[in-house]
């Protein structure tokens, strides 16, 4: 409990990895894979990339469903992905067609179900766990000498986007989620080079991958809610989960979409601060034509939002707001923040019929002042100078 925190983060590392330290005893491991596939971005375009296997077996798939998460604690998603032993080999991302090993990678992460993999490391696996704020931790690894797939079965959906030679990428990642496909499950094929016109296809590196599918389809539901008719009224939602709280205040105009984060000292981004970091990004009516500075969680919480106003049919101004406390001890991937959004659109709304009474509620589910969010809101910024004229046309 050195770093002051109010879970120690290694602890946490440590209890997760003696669960499984007896199973890892040998360099050969048999489970059953969700499936799941781990594509580097290191060194590019050489990259490390491999299967991703518990020494388990039966039905794995929460290992890798982020979809299935929302409600679990710290522990338990740590719990599931430390079981995930991630075995690598380096192949050349831009030369998919020639390598039989990414071949048999594509097979496998077309299973709609667990395949059970035998797979050969050239030494026993270790290491200490892998967390990033951007893609779901990881287990172990070690480098793969051979690697065998029990029989798959084949998701159709994913078939016809496999086998069709031209059809782009982007398309393909729309007509698989048009199709039902989870995003995880879109983002895997994509990282492993199954979308695109060929002989083009490339892999993606996973961090790249998970953006990416939450752009594309985010920008295409985007382009359906500008034809529909706005909302009658603004309303707040909110939700609270693994110490994140989560406000997202609609309002009845045109699309318009920002992202706020605050992180708390003792936090990941914030480690030794002494007050709370915001950072933020936004995007008009026309969209963005520039990387969000704020990074996937941007694209994730859009792609949660759109979403819910797609399901109405309707068309909204969205400020989205995060505040990150302490609690939240060990960065566990964007897909928290897509999750935790469409469980923050999920829950009932309250709503009102002004700017300022919308604002002053939203401000009372969360910590920081308002003057702070002000600062760094360009959305606040215009609902305010929207108050103050409604106020001088009121009385006026």
């Amino acid at each position: 409990m050195l770093c002051g925190r109010l879970v120690c983060p290694l602890l946490l590392k440590l209890t997760a990895s003696s669960k499984y330290r007896g199973l890892l005893d040998s360099n050969l491991i048999e489970g059953s894979s969700p499936p799941s596939v781990f594509v580097g971005r290191a060194g590019y375009p050489k990259v490390y990339v491999g299967p991703m296997i518990p020494p388990l077996k039966g039905d794995t798939a929460i290992l890798d469903e982020p979809e299935r998460w929302v409600g679990k604690s710290i522990d338990e998603i740590v719990d599931f992905r430390y079981a995930l032993v991630r075995g690598k080999a380096r192949v050349n991302a831009v030369k998919v067609e020639e390598s039989r090993f990414i071949s048999s990678l594509q097979e496998f992460a077309m299973a709609c179900e667990p395949v059970d993999v035998e797979a050969l490391f050239k030494r026993r696996p270790s290491g200490v766990m892998v967390l990033s704020e951007f893609s779901p931790p990881f287990g172990p690894s070690a480098p793969l000498l051979d690697f065998k797939a029990g029989n798959v079965k084949a998701d159709p959906r994913v078939e016809r986007a496999f086998y069709d030679p031209h059809l782009k990428a982007s398309e393909a990642v729309w007509r698989l989620y048009l199709d039902g496909v989870s995003v995880t499950k879109i983002q895997r094929c994509l990282s492993v080079g199954m979308l695109g016109v060929r002989p083009d296809r490339k892999l993606v590196p996973t961090r790249w991958s998970i953006t990416a599918v939450d752009d594309v389809v985010s920008k295409k539901l985007i382009s359906q809610i500008k034809g529909f008719s706005t909302i009658d009224e603004y309303r707040v939602h909110y939700f609270k989960y693994l110490d994140n709280r989560y406000v997202v205040l609609l309002s009845p105009s045109g699309w318009e979409f920002e992202w706020i984060e605050a992180w708390f000292p003792g936090t990941t981004w914030n480690m030794s601060g002494s007050r709370a970091e915001l950072m933020g990004d936004y995007e008009g009516y026309w969209g963005r034509t520039t990387y969000a500075e704020v990074g996937g969680c941007y694209y994730s919480a859009r792609l949660a939002v759109v979403e819910a106003l797609v399901k109405e049919r309707r068309q909204a101004s969205a400020l989205a707001l995060r505040e990150i406390h302490p609690g939240y001890t060990l960065p566990v991937g964007v897909w928290n923040v897509r999750e935790s959004l469409r469980a923050t659109m999920n829950a009932k709304p309250k709503l009102f019929d002004n700017h300022s009474d919308a604002v002053r509620y939203a401000m009372s589910k969360l910590t920081i002042p308002l003057e702070k969010w002000m600062q760094a809101s360009k959305l606040l910024k215009n609902l305010r100078g929207q108050i103050r004229l409604e106020r001088f046309l009121r009385h006026g």
